[in-house]
């Protein structure tokens, strides 16, 4: 059976992007991308959202970039192995392989990819991760938090939310991100709006 992790790079102040959608102040260095591929080599599956997947779907032909040091190529290269699963009503076509859109979040096709699989998947970007988080399908939640302070926009975690988290593990790098591992436990106060 395999973990459902809700995993992102946020500000200090527990946003994805700014209020401009910037989030370049988030991108990691080498040593902290050796890390993310470590991470990310249990994932065989990733869910995103339409916007999530336009990001990522640059790593489709990352590995043809000439002069990219080994990391990039290293997660480029386990990205299109992986499954992609895109929730949206309105993307046409995708421009990867092992890639599906699926148009309504359903839960209970979270809850049987779950059980169905013998690896972890990835649930990236807010908006679809709040579905997962509301119906209670996240096993862990990864944050990678930047030494930033944006202010507004993209926030990490939804309004109205309690969750009760289990610190697992955490990591500092020189660069002044640390890395917080949380196992989701009891949930309570949950809202739909």
């Amino acid at each position: 059976m395999g973990k459902l992790i809700y995993s992102m790079i946020t500000s200090l102040d527990g946003y994805v992007a700014d209020a401009n959608d910037n989030f370049d102040w988030g991108t990691p260095d080498e040593t902290l991308h050796t890390f993310v591929n470590e991470y990310a080599s249990s994932i065989g599956t990733y869910i995103y959202g339409r916007k999530m997947y336009e990001v990522m779907v640059y790593w489709e032909t990352a590995h043809e970039l000439p002069d990219e040091p080994d990391v990039i190529h290293d997660f480029a290269r386990q990205w299109q192995a992986a499954d992609k699963i895109v929730y949206s009503s309105r993307l046409q076509s995708t421009n990867s392989a092992k890639t599906q859109i699926i148009r309504e979040f359903d839960p209970e096709f979270i809850r049987n990819l779950k059980t169905e699989t013998d690896h972890d998947i990835s649930i990236d970007g807010p908006h679809i991760a709040e579905h997962a988080l509301r119906a209670g399908l996240v096993d862990e939640i990864h944050a990678f938090v930047s030494p930033v302070i944006v202010g507004a926009g993209n926030a990490f975690y939804p309004d109205n939310l309690h969750l009760d988290l289990q610190l697992l593990e955490h990591k500092s790098f020189p660069n002044g991100v640390i890395f917080l591992r949380y196992k989701v436990g009891h949930q309570s106060g949950l809202h739909t709006s």
